[in-house]
């Protein structure tokens, strides 16, 4: 597919044609969702709107939300923004450098830093969940604490995975295809069109970071999630290739789902939901862990053969794409 618009289009309208093509790949999704919903479990387009309002009270109710949540993040956040790169008359293998070889010890690294990390973050997730507003942002508390309860209830009617085929189907749906769309639509494009825009890496990352944290739609979950972020951003921008933070947010997705798994198999008794800090012991095991890795990798990565486009990066130029 040869690209009709030019690659030198300001910035901030290659975001606003990345939220369009995300809103069509939406629409597509509901499409294809409507014709699997009625061949997979018989349900019409109007029942399928009741059973996505209020999915506890119907027996297929999980089953579809699964399907709603996995096709709609494929087609509006991996299908859409490869569209949109074809259409700017990028190859996307080029544009993210996901041909180029990449150490696989460094991408499992970026994985392990990422797990390795998660007791540290834990006092930070403490503190935000445990947060409090201005009494002039009462209303704005309630509203926020109201939308993260529906959504840990919902997430609790779908994460439910007691068989191995149901846990490789959560890893496909929470770990791989968000991993996948979400760098790509994150880091792959707005991480890129913001430095662009900018001409500053760091507020780059950072503002991608919190945009990656606000569409999530979780207040009391925000700082952590936009740290998270913010780390692969860095990760993105350190090696140059865009598989390198999937893998991370992978591991991130995939650890809690199987964990989740181990939990409700009874393998192990550890309440996963939990909010509250770990042990001190190994928060500071997690920090010494996390930092080394951090340099460890900031290093090898600029040792790395790049891309021209990743050299400009890795300069602190401008990079024009």
């Amino acid at each position: 597919m040869k690209g009709f618009i030019s690659k030198d289009l300001h910035p901030s309208w290659v975001l606003l044609l990345l939220i369009v093509y995300m809103a069509g790949g939406y629409f597509v999704a509901m499409f294809v969702i409507g014709l699997l919903a009625n061949w997979i479990f018989g349900i019409g387009l109007i029942e399928l709107a009741t059973v996505a309002t209020n999915p506890a009270d119907h027996p297929q109710g999980p089953q579809v939300m699964l399907l709603l949540q996995g096709v709609l993040q494929f087609f509006a956040f991996i299908v859409a923004p490869l569209f949109l790169l074809l259409s700017l008359n990028y190859r996307p293998g080029d544009y993210l450098n996901w041909k180029t070889p990449s150490p696989w010890l460094l991408v499992l690294l970026s994985g392990i830093l990422i797990i390795a990390i998660m007791p540290a973050n834990s006092v930070i997730i403490q503190w935000n969940a445990h947060m409090s507003f201005p009494d002039f942002m009462r209303a704005f508390e309630e509203w926020a604490r109201q939308q993260e309860e529906q959504l840990a209830e919902l997430t609790k009617l779908i994460t439910r995975f007691n068989s191995v085929p149901e846990l490789l189907i959560g890893l496909v749906v929470f770990a791989a295809i968000p991993a996948v769309g979400e760098e790509l639509v994150f880091r792959g494009i707005a991480q890129q069109q913001i430095h662009r825009w900018s001409g500053n890496i760091h507020v780059a990352i950072w503002v991608t970071g919190i945009i990656f944290a606000a569409i999530h739609v979780q207040f009391f979950g925000f700082l952590p999630r936009a740290i998270l972020g913010a780390l692969f951003g860095y990760l993105y921008f350190w090696s140059g290739r865009i598989i390198v933070p999937i893998v991370a947010h992978f591991a991130n997705n995939g650890f809690t789902v199987f964990l989740l798994y181990l939990q409700q198999t009874r393998a192990i008794d550890t309440n996963i939901e939990s909010t509250e800090a770990m042990p001190w012991y190994s928060i500071a095991l997690s920090l010494l862990v996390s930092v080394g890795l951090l340099y460890f990798l900031r290093q090898a990565f600029a040792r790395q053969p790049l891309r021209p486009q990743s050299i400009a990066q890795a300069a602190g130029t401008e990079q024009q794409l």
